[in-house]
């Protein structure tokens, strides 16, 4: 025998024994069962008013109706600074105050990328701009956010971009050294709070989270419509069992002492168009109140103990527009 052959022997069985391990730690077991979750909900005024609702109501309603206590919201570069220099808080602000009344805890998300597609909201003035100046204008933003809301009681953590390191959305780039930047400006500003830096929960393994935020934010999504070509793709039912999201968190947790929670569970339809470009039908494809039910027990099993739907607009939408309140309904009882 070569050589060679003895090499590449070598090769393939170090191959096979590194993939039964990694088979092994990541596939098999069971999480711990958590004694208590906190379940919260994403909210966006930009895609509840893209669903023609009443977003006042639709945030009143989280809070008296679902009785909502942890809320992420979602605000956008380019509806505050529409006009450079030119800030629009009013919106916000009664996002806030309303939170501070109702004992609600909020996770501001705050940046360039900060959720909703195209994911990426840069202001028009702000497009023609070269990177740096566009990071530069980004940073006298976000130094008007942090300052006007740090003293808020409602405030429990900031989200600094949006899976920042996750090739997803329409962004123009994608830079780690100035998320660090980012991170650390945030921290300057208001000590007295964490950040939480996200990832995708299933094609990542946090690490580049973990190194940065002080809490590592995932998604958990089970049901999407992977697309081939404009007119041609399928949904991908994932194939994760639980236990994989609680052995990353413990990877996590060994290496940078952090804790781990989900950010985005999915509760609403993936589809081949936007919510509102598609019909009911296709919709129930990838989101229904079985499949709601699956992934509020699929997450139980993941040994996490928060989580934030995503999907609540969706939720009222179908109660107010439609007359299909169940998974509204269902959700309370959480709550």
């Amino acid at each position: 025998m070569s050589n060679f052959l003895k090499i590449l022997i070598i090769f393939f069985i170090i191959l096979l024994v590194t993939g039964i391990m990694f088979f092994w730690y990541f596939f098999t077991g069971k999480a711990p069962v958590q004694g208590k979750i906190t379940w919260g909900v994403d909210f966006s005024q930009m895609h509840a008013e893209s669903l023609d609702l009443e977003w006042k109501e639709l945030y009143s309603s989280m809070i008296e109706d679902l009785g909502v206590k942890n809320i992420k919201i979602h605000t956008q570069w380019d509806w505050v600074e529409g006009k450079k220099d030119d800030f629009y808080f009013k919106d916000i602000d009664w996002q806030i105050k309303t939170a501070e009344e109702n004992n609600v805890k909020i996770i501001y998300v705050v940046g360039m990328k900060t959720g909703r597609w195209p994911e990426c909201h840069i202001p028009e003035w702000a497009k023609n701009l070269s990177k740096q100046e566009q990071q530069e204008e980004l940073l006298k933003y976000i130094e008007k956010v942090v300052n006007r809301y740090k003293d808020s009681e409602a405030i429990l953590y900031w989200q600094v971009e949006n899976e920042p390191l996750f090739k997803f959305g329409v962004c123009p780039w994608q830079d780690a050294d100035f998320l660090e930047k980012e991170i650390n400006f945030v921290k300057s500003l208001d000590p007295s709070r964490k950040v939480i830096v996200s990832d995708s929960g299933e094609q990542s393994l946090w690490l580049g989270a973990g190194k940065r935020g002080d809490i590592v934010g995932i998604t958990m999504y089970r049901r999407v419509w992977s697309k081939i070509t404009d007119k041609f793709g399928f949904y991908f039912d994932s194939f994760l069992p639980a236990v994989h999201y609680w052995k990353k968190a413990q990877l996590i947790d060994k290496f940078f002492n952090k804790k781990v929670i989900c950010i985005e569970l999915q509760a609403e339809p993936w589809a081949p168009q936007l919510t509102y470009d598609v019909s009911l039908k296709e919709q129930e494809k990838s989101m229904n109140l079985e499949i709601f039910k699956n992934n509020i027990k699929y997450a139980k099993n993941t040994g996490l103990d928060t989580f934030y739907f995503w999907g609540v607009e969706w939720w009222y939408w179908l109660k107010e527009k439609h007359n299909q309140p169940e998974i509204w309904n269902e959700a309370k009882k959480l709550f």
